[in-house]
């Protein structure tokens, strides 16, 4: 069989344009043959001429098809770089495969100092509203190759030459303002002209000075829009030339004069923005532009693929008892109508959004509160002035969540044909599927699935209506499943970055990340201070990382993120070694008190079903919940240690191991009785913590196991979890022998359950598990991720395709079918793609598995177990009794 390599990327990414990273990591993906080594050459042209060689690595001993970094002459800035691989299968005499077809990358502002453009803004303090700069500059003959380094303090839109070549991108992603900010990297040598040419940017609130956060705050990084451009030109004589921003450009006003990512935008249609964008053209209230004052802040390439439009959905328009135009697209999500208005000059058309309906058939506006603002003043609106005749409309600076939008104002009637949702989120790559004999769990897979397409745009958020933040809780429960969905490798890892960079000095960590405060902010904030204390939130540093290592093989983020991590576990050993109020009455456990967190705020579980955040709250603070607390330090301390022992940090590796068991001993010894049959407060997500994080002595698991299924019973086989262990409850019940219990919670057709949600509709998860008052009304928020967490258990139980080894060097089959008669999976690993089809009915059972190159993988079916190497195969068990497999055919 010949080998073949395909899907070259560079730090994740597919022909990167504008990287910074000075020594890049290559993967690729292999068939045919498996890898035991590998040849990276590095050109500065296409051919891989003598001459134009940069770098070759010679041949590697390594099986991994990924995680290799760039280790040749120092890489230089704006330049584009060739490369290729090619491999060997050294159990096979001669098997060396040709060299891959070549790909491509291309370095951006490697150094500080390759910047010559200039941050600028309105010459007007204070500034208010949308700005629109421009420029122009002549060529004298079309260029060989140009491109533009461009960046805002708020969203930007950028046009060259009248085209817009941002479109429906959402940019710069969000990041801590105060450290750094994106910079796009854009190819132009095709839109430039001998002459004049027009540059033009808009500049809106964004995540920069928009409102962030539960409470709406405006200004989180500062007051003053701004925008950096540099546009290198290489002509046909050879020559150079640099147009950057400075106070050469102008600024002015538009048809665009406010636009909040949270509270829509106002438009007025009568402002014509074609003489701006035209050559000799000028803006409204056209004036200087002023150049800020010096940042420390820092420009950085992208990492992750943008923000953008990744779907469109079909609308279809009704009329509301009101008389209101109403667009039902089906579907929760994030994003924003497109749609046909018309209507007198000077006439105002609202555009609202919404999750819900209330009762009677309206848009649901009051369903969210938003603390500080005016009801009038703040849900999801776009308002737009009518210039008299006919337009399609959309938003340029504001998303939402929404599934109905309520259309007043307009004198167009819309039909179906005429409305589309715009779904917006980053542009990641779907790597899973499912599907199986019942549909109810096939829409609960996609409602896990839309909530993560929701809430994955500049950063992970808890929702896209009303907070909006990046909650590290959320992630952090909700990271496997997100690592088994979509390529989310490069996503989360720049996520850890922007968690490293606003991590205090003590170790604690803002829960949210970014933590939408900055140095611009007086105040302290008094959330993000109780907050940052808060385990199973701050645990993200550690848990995080782990979980990239476990799906995608990643060691580098281990290392990239090992000082945020030990930082954490450090800041909760001293924490310990404090006595707090909650333990100060109790008897004493001698020396291990130093190892039970009882100090400082903890969220707790959060959101247990019929449980308010006010009731909730009252006992976090009371308690301090050490028993959850002391749960997440034993166990990120044993992680710490493991990713100490892959990095090779010995040292650290048999500390935190001793870290770890001195915490577990102190666990058990105030938090155990009984002989594990009553854990903590003795509620299930107890159970669920103590056996998922390995805590408990052998003996005391039985116990435990017991209670768990005794709670489960005692509330009619439901859950009783909140956020932090919902995503481990099935797995823990699985794994102790109780499949029947944990197929009977996920089957719950009552509340609370995930079937109850489908059952009234839902197309995302919610934020609750009720999700309705008794009086109908919807309450708080219907997308959020992190109990869609269950997908994983879907995914890793029912198809039973679950990683032994890191990036599923390894991995295991073994299904929990249940009632099912068929159940199908797929999954896009760093070495390849592995699918298991199971088909179950009175004659037997039957798998069709397929084991990529480079892998093996363990079959397990009640007794029988063995192990396959690649290869495509079909596995015969005579009857669903009879555990044994009868055949194999390869």
């Amino acid at each position: 069989m010949s080998a073949r390599i395909s899907a070259l990327r560079v730090d994740d990414l597919v022909t990167p344009l504008g990287i910074d990273s000075p020594a890049p990591l290559f993967s690729w993906e292999v068939g045919g043959i498996a890898q035991s080594r590998y040849e990276i050459r590095v050109s500065s042209d296409e051919e891989f001429s003598p001459v134009g060689e940069v770098w070759r690595s010679g041949w590697v001993e390594d099986f991994r098809p990924f995680g290799h970094r760039y280790a040749g002459p120092e890489l230089i800035s704006r330049t584009r770089y060739w490369w290729k691989v090619r491999i060997s299968d050294d159990r096979l005499e001669g098997r060396e495969s040709p060299w891959s077809d070549a790909s491509w990358f291309e370095t951006g502002q490697l150094h500080e100092r390759d910047w010559s453009g200039q941050w600028i803004s309105d010459s007007r303090s204070p500034s208010e509203g949308t700005l629109y700069f421009r420029s122009e500059f002549a060529l004298d003959a079309a260029p060989l190759r140009a491109r533009a380094y461009v960046s805002a303090l708020g969203w930007y839109k950028f046009w060259v030459n009248g085209e817009d070549i941002t479109g429906s991108d959402l940019v710069p992603r969000f990041t801590p303002f105060d450290e750094y900010v994106e910079y796009q990297t854009y190819d132009i040598t095709r839109l430039l002209r001998p002459g004049l040419n027009v540059l033009n940017v808009v500049v809106s609130e964004g995540r920069f000075r928009g409102r962030l956060g539960p409470h709406s705050k405006p200004q989180r990084f500062g007051d003053r829009l701004g925008m950096i451009a540099q546009v290198e030109v290489e002509k046909p004589d050879g020559g150079r030339l640099s147009v950057n921003s400075d106070r050469s450009w102008t600024v002015g006003s538009g048809r665009i004069t406010y636009a909040d990512p949270k509270f829509g935008e106002r438009a007025d249609l009568r402002v014509d923005d074609a003489a701006w964008l035209a050559s000799g053209g000028t803006a409204k209230d056209e004036r200087a532009v002023a150049v800020l004052p010096t940042h420390p802040r820092r420009l950085i390439a992208e990492e992750v693929e943008r923000v953008t439009r990744v779907d469109t959905l079909q609308g279809h328009v009704t009329t509301t008892p009101r008389g209101l135009q109403l667009i039902d697209f089906g579907q929760n999500f994030n994003g924003y109508a497109r749609l046909p208005l018309n209507g007198p000059a000077g006439a105002t058309a609202i555009i609202r959004y919404s999750e819900v309906l209330t009762p009677d058939g309206e848009l649901d506006t009051e369903y969210l509160h938003f603390p500080g603002a005016k009801r009038e003043d703040w849900f999801q609106r776009d308002e737009v002035i009518l210039s008299g005749e006919a337009v399609e409309y959309a938003p340029s600076f504001s998303v939402r969540g929404f599934r109905y939008v309520s259309v007043e104002g307009s004198t167009h009637p819309l039909s179906d044909e005429e409305v589309e949702g715009i779904v917006i989120s980053s542009d990641l790559v779907q790597t899973a599927t499912f599907s199986c004999s019942d549909p109810r769990l096939e829409r609960l897979w996609e409602n896990s699935r839309w909530s993560m397409i929701s809430n994955f745009a500049d950063t992970p958020t808890d929702c896209p209506t009303r907070e909006r933040s990046g909650w590290t809780g959320d992630i952090q429960v909700f990271g496997p499943t997100a690592a088994i969905l979509a390529d989310t490798q490069a996503y989360l890892r720049r996520y850890l970055r922007n968690v490293a960079a606003d991590q205090f000095d003590d170790g604690t960590v803002p829960p949210v990340i970014p933590s939408e405060t900055s140095s611009f902010v007086v105040e302290k904030d008094r959330m993000l201070e109780m907050a940052k204390t808060s385990v199973g939130w701050g645990d993200v540093t550690v848990m995080l990382p782990w979980t990239l290592y476990r799906y995608f093989g990643d060691t580098d983020v281990l290392e990239r993120q090992y000082d945020s991590a030990r930082a954490w576990v450090e800041f909760l050993e001293r924490r310990a070694q404090a006595r707090g109020v909650a333990r100060r009455f109790r008897r004493g456990l001698g020396s291990l008190e130093n190892y039970i967190v009882d100090t400082g705020f903890n969220w707790g579980e959060w959101l247990r079903p019929g449980e308010s955040p006010a009731s909730q709250m009252a006992g976090n603070l009371l308690t301090g919940r050490p028993e959850v607390a002391t749960a997440y330090f034993a166990h990120s301390a044993r992680l710490l240690s493991e990713m100490a022992g892959v990095l090779g940090r010995d040292e650290d590796h048999e500390r935190f191991a001793l870290l770890a068991r001195r915490a577990t001993e102190a666990y058990n010894a105030a938090f155990v009785r009984r002989g594990g049959s009553r854990i903590g407060a003795d509620r299930q997500d107890d159970y669920v913590r103590a056996l998922a994080f390995d805590l408990l002595a052998p003996e005391s698991k039985p116990g435990a196991v017991s209670r768990l299924v005794e709670l489960i019973e005692d509330k009619g086989g439901h859950l009783d979890t909140g956020f932090l262990s919902t995503a481990l409850l099935l797995p823990v019940l699985s794994d102790n022998g109780h499949e029947d219990i944990a197929w009977k919670v996920l089957l719950n057709p009552t509340s609370p359950s995930w079937l109850a949600q489908i059952e009234r509709g839902a197309t995302t998860i919610w934020e609750t598990w009720e999700g309705y008052g008794s009086d109908g009304r919807a309450n708080d928020s219907h997308n959020h991720y992190a109990f869609g967490s269950v997908t994983r258990w879907l995914q890793e139980y029912v198809a039973g395709i679950r990683p032994l080894a890191p990036g599923y060097r390894t991995f295991l089959v073994s299904p929990s079918l249940g009632d099912l008669t068929s159940v199908r999976a797929s999954l896009a690993t760093p070495y390849g793609a592995i699918s298991a089809h199971w088909e179950q009915a009175d004659s037997g059972r039957t798998l069709h598995l397929v084991v990529p190159v480079g892998t093996r993988a363990e079959v397990a079916l009640g007794d029988s177990r063995q192990w396959v190497d690649p290869g495509e195969y079909t596995l015969s068990w005579p009857s669903a009794a009879d555990t044994t497999a009868r055949s194999v055919v390869a």
